[in-house]
């Protein structure tokens, strides 16, 4: 499944990384305009799923700097979308802790 996702990734590569792009500018150009007024967890969700796109077109790639950059916007997206979701840091850690717990149990 997974080889059959990257082969059609590295086909249309070029394509697949100008949406990615696209998107990023528009996600940053969306916040630009709108400032305060932007919805905030859109453009986190957009711009982290830009920088999924951008990521594994770069890992197909080799292409080692680009791809830190990309899996570094990831980060910052879930961190984005975090603080626009105005949950707190104890939600948070609960909430992570839960996953990890039912993970474990899957494993274990």
């Amino acid at each position: 499944m997974i080889n059959a996702l990257n082969s059609f990734v590295f086909r249309y590569i070029r394509f697949i990384e100008m949406v990615g792009v696209l998107m990023r500018i528009f996600s940053f150009s969306l916040v630009s305009w709108l400032g305060p007024e932007s919805p905030f967890m859109f453009v986190w969700a957009f711009n982290t799923t830009d920088a999924v796109i951008l990521s594994w077109c770069s890992i197909l790639k080799k292409d080692s700097a680009y791809t830190l950059l990309n899996v570094f916007w990831i980060m910052v997206g879930i961190v984005g979308m975090v603080r626009a979701s105005q949950i707190s840091v104890i939600e948070f850690k609960t909430a992570w802790l839960d996953l990890l717990t039912q993970i474990i149990a899957l494993f274990s």
